[in-house]
C-alpha cells in the first residue's frame, strides 16, 4: 500500500494557485477531543491522526464500528467542531486553497452557503414549513425564482418517492426514512461542490435506497466531491471511489480503490 505524500505546508499562495489538479479537499493529521466538563472536565478523544483527501468527481466512504467518531469528522470539515493539530485544506475553483481549520468564521458561514453542503440524518425545518418549500429553499436563497425552484423541488421529490399529496404538508409528520429523504433532496437540489452526508441510507428501504445512490452517482458525474458515511458494503462497493476506515487506536487505513479492496 502507498503512503499518501504530505503536502508542503510552507509553500506560498501563489505557487498553490498555480497547481491545477483535481483535488477538493485535502486533510492532514487532523483530531479532536472534548472535554466534558459535567464529568470534572475529563477529556475523550473523538478522534486522531485522520488523514485523507477526495478529488473532484470522487466520493470516499468512511467505514469503521459505531462510536470511532465518524460523524464527528464531518463536523469538523464543516466547521462545527474545531479541531486540534492538523489542516483541512479545501480546494476553490478559482485555484485558491482555504484551510478550514484555521479560516474566520465568516469565511466558514460564506462557503456553507455555496461551496460546502452537509446533509444531516435529521431533518430540520420549522412546523409551517412543507416540504415542497424545504427542498426548494436554497435554490430560492441563490437567487432562483420561486415557480422553478419548486418545479425542480417537485422533481426531486418525486424521483426519492415522496407521494405527491404530500408536498403540501410539513415533513415533520412524516415517517423517518421520508424525512430522511426530504433531507437528501434538500442537500442535493443546488448541489454544492463538496457535500456531507452523515449516513444518507440508514432510514431508508432497498427501493428508496437505490434511488438516493443514483443521485449521488449523477452527482459524481457533476464533479461533485463528496464525503459519505455507510455502513453496508454492497452500497459502498456501488457509489464510494474509495474508503476510509476509522479505528479507535490504530491508524485509519486509506483504500486506495474500491475496486483494489475487492481485489
Amino acid at each position: 500500500m502507498k503512503k499518501m505524500k504530505k503536502r508542503n505546508m510552507h509553500a506560498g499562495p501563489s505557487l498553490i494557485r498555480q497547481s491545477e489538479n483535481r483535488m477538493k479537499l485535502d486533510v492532514q493529521n487532523i483530531g479532536k477531543t472534548f472535554t466534558l466538563h459535567n464529568r470534572n472536565s475529563v477529556q475523550v478523544c473523538g478522534f486522531s491522526n485522520v488523514s485523507f483527501s477526495v478529488n473532484r468527481g470522487e466520493m470516499l466512504a468512511l467505514t469503521g464500528p459505531s462510536g470511532v467518531g465518524k460523524s464527528s469528522i464531518l463536523k469538523a470539515i464543516y466547521r462545527t467542531y474545531l479541531t486540534n493539530p492538523g489542516s483541512i485544506l479545501f480546494h476553490r475553483t478559482d485555484g485558491s486553497v482555504i484551510n478550514l481549520a484555521s479560516c474566520g468564521e465568516s469565511q466558514v458561514l460564506n462557503l456553507r452557503r455555496r461551496e460546502i453542503g452537509f446533509v444531516t440524518q435529521f431533518l430540520k425545518v420549522l412546523p409551517r414549513i412543507t416540504a415542497l418549500q424545504a427542498v426548494a429553499s436554497p435554490l430560492v436563497e441563490l437567487g432562483e425564482t420561486e415557480q422553478t425552484s419548486s418545479l425542480q423541488a417537485a422533481y426531486l421529490l418525486d424521483l426519492l418517492g415522496i407521494r405527491e399529496e404530500l408536498f403540501h404538508i410539513s415533513p415533520l409528520t412524516f415517517s423517518g426514512g421520508e424525512q430522511q429523504r426530504v433531507n437528501i433532496a434538500r442537500g442535493v437540489i443546488a448541489p454544492k461542490e463538496l457535500l456531507l452526508l452523515d449516513e444518507p441510507t440508514a432510514s431508508l428501504d432497498e427501493k428508496s435506497s437505490d434511488r438516493v445512490l443514483e443521485l449521488l452517482m449523477e452527482l459524481k458525474k457533476k464533479d461533485i466531491a463528496m464525503i459519505g458515511i455507510f455502513h453496508d458494503k454492497g452500497k459502498i462497493e456501488r457509489v464510494a471511489d474509495k474508503t476510509y476506515n476509522v479505528q479507535r487506536e490504530d491508524s485509519p487505513v486509506m483504500t486506495s480503490s474500491i475496486q483494489q479492496e475487492a481485489a
